[in-house]
């Protein structure tokens, strides 16, 4: 299979924990990370049993003396040996003394091939060394050479040659260019093995796993978390003072407690920056900003404009853009336009604009939370005067940018276009649009269709000199895409390269693939997933999830697992409900149950619960192979889980509640009524009514009447058959008079109470 993961591209990008090896030292130790070149203050104290017993050796043999004066050809042997140790101990040793001096005279690559070059592992100070300065170059070459000589000693189980230093510069390195999996095993594994990272070193990595998807403000919050709660375990707090965390720190885990709108949280972390000497700044006021608006706290945005300026911090540009990014976000584009006609204006009473803005918006408190943290004591004055700005701030091409994205929301494409040439003609040229202005304009006229007015805005770009980027090109290339201009979308990511110099990146190939998987071209997608990965570009998980559709799509569920796990192998993804629903939903389009089942009994083993999309595919995977004893399992657990969630039962071992959709019962029901399970298809239609779901009578009634019609009209059946067949003539009499056919049964003989679908059977 071609999509086979190399050896080679998975060294390129692994990130698994690259300390498996641990060291344990007998006390924490305190680190610096002042300057690569600088040398280590802080000697490791671990040394090596094997290296101990070999200085042991060479120490005894040296020192003793023989007893008979006349040497034996065993002592000559002896004295031959240690000739030889004392040779090799004096060449490393000037291996080492001149490799010391090209890393002291910053020479790093004249060090890295000598040390490249040699036969022997050059001793701590050399190795420390040089980790930190190819670390320090914060260059890709750099960064996979450090990282070898990391791998290197891993291997040798030799990681206690580099000290603190080395390793907090080689996280910094690896979360600045983009490996923050990487990163965060390094900081990781050096608290578990008693050191303490540089507050730059882990506050790196707890600011990129803020900004990242998924768990990672989760994983911000844990790292954060470990690292102040060794720091208050020390009995010397002065071991710990660099790595105590600062304000950048706190912003860093306050900016992932805003990311997942945890107010709780980010109050009680904000309290304990006192504790560690740590002031909030104007970029903790931004943040706070970011927190009110994933709140969904409107009426506190001005609150936290004059809590800053009550505290004597000058604003900055980023914070009235955060201001008014939350309030294009709330779709208040009245605020936002008075907000930038005053900045436009040069006025000073912001934020006494801004609160007669909102009077029919006042503010609510809730909890102590915002009331202690948000909220200014002022505000309960009758006689409050909101403060005034310290300076002017006029309006910049990413305040304007703001504005336009607000208008594209609302779809008012016109004033986004009028926005355009009112900045183009600004005399402050901060004012002009720029890239993000741009591929804003194009963005609102992608989202209408508009793919050659939003061409020719690209076009404009290059001939007044802004550059485009590659969100630009993405956007483009995801319009025709959306256009089922599939050619076009293959010759702009061909320019992408040769024109403007930028390639592609796995956003990029994933849009691609999706537009192939509209036109069904499958076997176009798979080239270009393979193409991608030939060229170095790690897939993420929305590529193999993408490709797991097409190859569904097109009947081939065999490719869809060969691919589901790739992507369970690749330690860069991380597999979700939605790829687990994408590999049941390639069997059960074939209906192959049995295989969908195993698929659902591996996601529960890896922790997932079938979800809505689960079960719907399984029906429908029933219904295709035509198994309707299948569906009356199904129905069985389905409906189990429904009477926890009407219920609000919670138990250890039950799972989840479910809310069905219109789909799944529409579904179920169908397979019911055609396998003349009456009684269950009447479950399944009072379950939907319940959950304000319309049954489809007319369908039912039309599959009833083709395939149940003539039921138990023989007259020649025996007593046994026809007592045996009572309850489902019950049952079909039932439905029959749900659907209004003729029947034998009034409303009050046969009515099931509200909750009887329930019942367990």
């Amino acid at each position: 299979m071609i999509i086979t993961t190399t050896a080679s591209s998975r060294n390129q990008f692994s990130v698994t924990n690259p300390l498996s090896f641990q060291c344990h030292p007998p006390t924490p130790l305190p680190t610096s990370i002042a300057s690569a070149t600088s040398h280590s203050k802080y000697k490791n104290p671990l040394r090596n049993h094997s290296a101990n017993q070999t200085e042991h050796s060479l120490s005894t043999t040296s020192n003793s003396k023989p007893k008979n004066p006349v040497r034996s050809h065993g002592t000559n042997h002896a004295e031959q040996s240690l000739s030889i140790i004392t040779t090799t101990t004096d060449a490393s040793i000037n291996a080492d003394q001149a490799l010391l001096t090209l890393l002291r005279q910053r020479k790093t690559e004249e060090a890295w091939l000598t040390y490249f070059h040699s036969p022997h592992l050059p001793n701590s100070q050399c190795l420390s060394r040089l980790v930190s300065q190819l670390s320090y170059q914060n260059t890709k070459e750099s960064l996979t050479r450090a990282q070898s000589v990391l791998r290197r000693l891993r291997d040798l189980r030799q990681l206690h040659r580099l000290d603190a230093n080395a390793l907090g510069l080689l996280a910094v390195a690896a979360a600045k260019a983009g490996q923050t999996l990487y990163a965060t095993s390094i900081i990781k594994s050096m608290l578990h093995s008693g050191y303490l990272p540089h507050v730059k070193a882990w506050s790196a990595v707890t600011s990129r796993l803020a900004a990242s998807a998924d768990d990672g403000p989760l994983e911000a919050l844990k790292l954060f978390t470990s690292v102040t709660r060794r720091i208050r375990s020390l009995s010397n707090p002065s071991v710990a003072t660099e790595a105590r965390p600062d304000t950048a720190a706190f912003n860093a885990v306050l900016n992932a407690c805003a990311n997942l709108g945890d107010t709780e949280k980010f109050h009680q972390l904000f309290d304990e920056m006192p504790e560690f000497s740590a002031k909030p700044d104007v970029l903790t006021y931004n943040i706070v900003i970011k927190l009110c608006a994933r709140a969904n706290r409107k009426d506190l945005l001005v609150s936290v404009l004059e809590r800053i300026l009550d505290e004597g911090i000058v604003p900055c540009v980023t914070t009235l853009h955060s201001l008014l990014a939350a309030y294009v976000g709330f779709n208040d584009l009245e605020t936002a336009e008075k907000m930038v006609q005053a900045m436009r204006e040069g006025r000073n009473d912001l934020c006494k604009i801004l609160r007669d803005c909102n009077l029919d918006n006042p503010i609510q408190i809730e909890g102590e939370v915002f009331e202690q943290l948000l909220l200014p004591k002022p505000t309960t004055l009758s006689n409050y005067e909101p403060p005034l700005l310290p300076k002017v701030y006029k309006p910049d091409s990413r305040i304007y940018t703001t504005l336009m994205k607000g208008y594209m929301k609302e779809g008012r494409i016109s004033d986004v276009v009028r926005m355009l040439e009112a900045m183009r003609q600004q005399t402050d040229s901060s004012s002009h649009p720029d890239h993000v202005t741009y591929t804003t304009v194009i963005s609102a006229l992608v989202k209408v269709g508009a793919m050659e007015r939003a061409q020719q805005v690209l076009t404009e770009m290059a001939r007044v000199g802004v550059p485009a980027n590659r969100i630009t090109y993405n956007i483009l290339l995801k319009g025709y895409c959306q256009q089922i201009q599939i050619e076009n979308a293959k010759e702009l990511i061909k320019e992408m390269s040769s024109s403007a110099g930028i390639e592609p990146d796995v956003v990029s190939y994933n849009i691609l693939i999706d537009g192939l998987i509209l036109i069904d071209d499958s076997a176009g997608a798979l080239e270009y997933f393979n193409e991608m990965r030939a060229k170095g570009i790690a897939p993420s998980k929305v590529s193999y999830t993408t490709l797991m559709k097409a190859f569904a799509s097109s009947g081939q569920p065999r490719l869809v697992q060969k691919v589901f796990d790739e992507m369970l192998k690749d330690p860069r993804v991380k597999v979700d409900q939605v790829a687990w629903n994408m590999l049941v939903e390639g069997y059960c389009k074939l209906g192959l149950v049995e295989e969908a089942k195993k698929t659902v009994q591996r996601m529960r083993e890896n922790g997932f619960y079938p979800n809505v999309a689960t079960y719907g595919s399984l029906a429908n995977g029933i219904a295709v192979a035509r198994k309707p004893g299948e569906a009356l399992l199904l129905w069985n657990e389905v409906k189990g889980r429904c009477k926890v969630e009407k219920e609000g039962v919670s138990s250890a071992t039950s799972l989840p509640p479910l809310i069905p959709d219109e789909g799944l019962l529409d579904t179920l029901a169908d397979v019911c009524v055609r396998a003349a399970f009456f009684k269950k298809a009447l479950e399944i239609v009072v379950c939907m009514e319940e959950y304000g779901i319309s049954p489809n009578k007319t369908k039912y009634t039309r599959i009833y009447v083709e395939m149940h019609s003539r039921m138990f009209t023989s007259k020649h059946a025996s007593k046994a058959r026809q007592d045996r067949r009572s309850d489902r003539k019950k049952a079909a009499e039932a439905f029959k008079f749900w659907l209004g056919l003729p029947n034998s049964y009034y409303g009050s003989e046969w009515r099931l109470e509200a909750d009887s679908f329930y019942a367990t059977d």
